[in-house]
């Protein structure tokens, strides 16, 4: 094999990024040798809207036949609606409404919206079992906790984007759901042995795979009884006896971004790429601010480490294979089309009300600032939208004095919005003050309804999306169906 060969091959199985709405002229001269496909970030600037998205893949599409792969889970994870937050609740509401067919209508029009402007493979479903109330990087991104729900649900979702012909991505292999920390800035530890992923993290995994999943991507998780202290991501036990072999999966395997200190943090990007590969990843996403010198420097790795023999020939060829044959499978496409009416329905199926809801009149809102996830990003979420301007009275995490705040709500019901009260002691603390002087305040969760303060009214919409406010909007009368 020549080193032209080595190098078009190395290309096939590269995911990049670039910044803003245009493809710079290096990815296009790229695409032209061959490489695998591209990333798109709503922080880089690739996602403007629709109609500019649209041409971009348009542009993309001009100089090859890339895999186009974006983060479009719905609900809290969103990139088409990042400025508006999402129309689709995500997999927490779905996994409470527990109607695998509403969950395969909701990814069957989510599909037919990333193939209307031109993305063809989604990193979702995340089919991760969230064992762990404190997960800080998964919570509403999963069905829920028990593996069999989750697994008819990771069925459902693959099912629906792929008859839109956009190709689904089960994640995160072997399961992120049993973490206490983010593998963007660490290893996270899952203690677990084989028997334990058999009957609950590879549970929803098989499904998906049943269901005939294009793609699942790996996660930067050390479990030590399998991988021996080297991320799933880079280990070969993980990726090739793991999923490959003792579950039987011959689809593609997507590297969740191999920028994450979880993957890369110890030995930098080009090393994990190497390393990845040899373990058995096909595709390499990069991350999103990996642009022309770091592909360049990737690049020269993988064909270094294939001339020195370190990564054979054969399995470089074999991971660009598995590209080309998903590459077939997409120019197949899709039939279907947007349901307008779908996400609403489901997130109004999802929220649920205990206790009392407030007299009516206009509430005082108290929005309460929330931890950040890192996956989620910058999206907008609460109830907002459904408020007057003075109405709405935001809590940023500031130190704020709650005997203030009962005051502007003086003579009016009082609504007070939460996210993953559980996960944030500053919140519970505001949340119990204001309480102890208005014992008939409504709170509202928008994360996770784990902590339930006694509170008149308490309101859970599984998730922040734009369709999970606007439910929990119609229940308070702030909006009408």
């Amino acid at each position: 094999m020549t080193a032209a060969d080595i190098a078009r091959l190395a290309r096939a199985v590269l995911l990049v990024s670039f910044a803003g709405p245009t493809p710079p002229r290096w990815v296009l001269d790229h695409l032209e040798r061959g490489l695998g496909g591209v990333t798109l970030f709503a922080i880089n600037g690739n996602v403007p809207g629709n109609e500019a998205l649209a041409t971009l893949t348009a542009e993309l599409r001009k100089a090859g036949d890339p895999v186009i792969t974006i983060d479009e889970e719905g609900g809290d994870v969103t990139r088409l609606a990042h400025t508006t937050g999402s129309p689709y609740p995500g997999n927490a509401a779905l996994g409470a409404v527990d109607d695998p067919e509403l969950t395969r209508r909701v990814h069957r029009s989510l599909g037919a919206e990333l193939a209307g402007v031109g993305v063809n493979l989604n990193f979702a479903p995340s089919v991760d079992v969230n064992t762990a109330d404190d997960n800080p990087i998964i919570g509403t991104r999963a069905f829920g906790s028990d593996p069999l729900l989750v697994a008819r649900h990771a069925a459902a979702a693959t099912t629906g984007l792929q008859e839109a012909g956009v190709a689904a991505c089960a994640k995160h292999f072997p399961g992120h759901g049993a973490t206490r920390e983010d593998s963007h800035l660490s290893v996270p530890i899952v203690d677990a042995d084989l028997e334990l992923l058999d009957r609950r993290e590879l549970v929803p995994f098989r499904a998906a795979i049943e269901a005939g999943v294009k793609a699942v991507m790996t996660a930067h998780l050390n479990l030590p009884s399998i991988t021996g202290g080297e991320p799933a991501t880079l280990s070969g036990a993980a990726i090739t006896g793991l999923l490959r072999e003792r579950l039987g999966y011959q689809g593609v395997v997507v590297t969740d971004a191999l920028d994450m200190r979880g993957a890369s943090g110890k030995i930098g990007i080009p090393e994990a790429a190497v390393r990845a590969l040899i373990a058995g990843a096909d595709l390499l996403c990069l991350g999103s601010q990996e642009y022309e010198d770091s592909v360049r420097a990737i690049l020269d790795a993988i064909v270094a480490a294939v001339r020195s023999g370190r990564l054979p020939e054969r399995r470089l060829a074999e991971a660009a294979e598995r590209t080309e044959r998903l590459k077939a499978w997409l120019a197949l496409g899709g039939a279907s089309t947007v349901d307008a009416t779908v996400g609403m329905e489901a997130a109004r199926r999802a929220v649920r009300l205990s206790g009392e809801l407030p007299e009516p009149g206009s509430p005082v809102v108290i929005e309460l600032h929330a931890p950040a996830n890192i996956a989620v990003g910058p999206v907008p979420w609460g109830l907002g939208p459904w408020l007057p301007d003075g109405d709405l009275i935001r809590v940023d995490g500031a130190p704020v004095d709650p005997a203030d705040l009962l005051e502007r709500a003086s003579g009016r019901p009082l609504v007070v919005v939460v996210r993953d009260a559980h996960r944030d002691a500053g919140q519970r603390a505001i949340v119990s003050t204001l309480l102890a002087g208005r014992s008939d305040a409504v709170v509202v969760e928008m994360g996770l309804p784990v902590w339930r303060p006694e509170s008149a009214g308490f309101i859970a919409t599984y998730g922040a999306a734009y369709a999970n406010g606007r439910a929990a909007a119609e229940l308070l009368g702030l909006a009408a169906e």
